[in-house]
């Protein structure tokens, strides 16, 4: 029995995966990021975003961070993280355009000092995601 991937997602439907290739890894790009990209605050979400030159059909590279200022135990972040991780997962492919996305790189820093509830999280991503689009146009 083969395993093809084809039969269990039929083209032209939406990836909602969150692979090594769209993490935000490489530091000469994160400094590039915080140096040059354009940013915004959605209480308690921070969107930092980089223009990209030319346009491309795939997702931009997110960074996720939260401070350890705020947050001593690693779980606690950890925590964080995951919950903007599958908001960010479930909700990426707003970033898609009909002419393809124009940035290349995107910063997700929660900024909040407390822990916020999932739906909170998810709630501001979403407003977050539709601005980057709205600046972009």
């Amino acid at each position: 029995m083969q395993s093809d991937k084809s039969q269990f997602a039929p083209e032209g439907t939406i990836s909602h995966t969150f692979s090594k290739a769209e993490r935000l890894c490489s530091k000469k790009l994160i400094s590039q990021l915080f140096a040059k990209g354009s940013a915004f605050n959605l209480y308690p979400l921070r969107f930092v975003s980089l223009k990209a030159e030319a346009p491309s059909p795939d997702f931009p590279q997110v960074l996720i961070s939260v401070s350890k200022k705020y947050f001593k135990r690693a779980h606690d972040r950890n925590r964080i993280k995951r919950q903007i991780r599958e908001a960010y997962r479930l909700n990426k492919h707003k970033l898609l355009s009909e002419n393809g996305q124009s940035y290349a790189v995107v910063g997700i820093i929660y900024i909040g000092k407390e822990k916020s509830a999932y739906n909170v999280i998810e709630k501001k991503l979403n407003s977050g995601l539709e601005r980057l689009l709205k600046e972009q146009g």
